[in-house]
């Protein structure tokens, strides 16, 4: 339950900081950066009302805080690629999944001594 909340909040945490360099693309509308900061804080706000929760059921069902923070960053990197590729619009590297690689073996680490 927690990871799939971690899913959730880090898709909302992925548009908070990056929606906006689509309006940097030639021909898109220029907001001003207050604008786009108190847009981002709003959605952040989301991000936070659901990884909050999902931190303190993965401590609770126990994982310690470095296993949290590792899955979260396998987390970020699944989401962010297909962000990346579809919603930016940018080009797929093959050194894309060999840093998620180089993650999920992190999560091993973190978590070997319970295997």
């Amino acid at each position: 339950m927690a990871t799939g909340m971690l899913v959730i909040s880090n898709l909302f945490m992925t548009f908070a900081w990056y929606w906006h360099l689509r309006l940097q693309k030639p021909g898109a509308s220029h907001w001003p950066v207050a604008a786009i900061i108190l847009v981002s804080w709003l959605i952040a706000l989301v991000e936070y009302t659901i990884a909050v929760p999902a931190n303190r059921i993965g401590s609770a069902s126990g994982l310690n805080v470095a296993q949290l923070k590792i899955i979260q960053e396998v987390v970020t990197v699944c989401v962010f690629i297909p962000f990346m590729t579809l919603f930016m619009g940018e080009k797929w590297r093959w050194d894309y999944l060999w840093a998620l690689l180089c993650m999920v073996g992190a999560v091993y680490f973190v978590n070997r001594a319970k295997l």
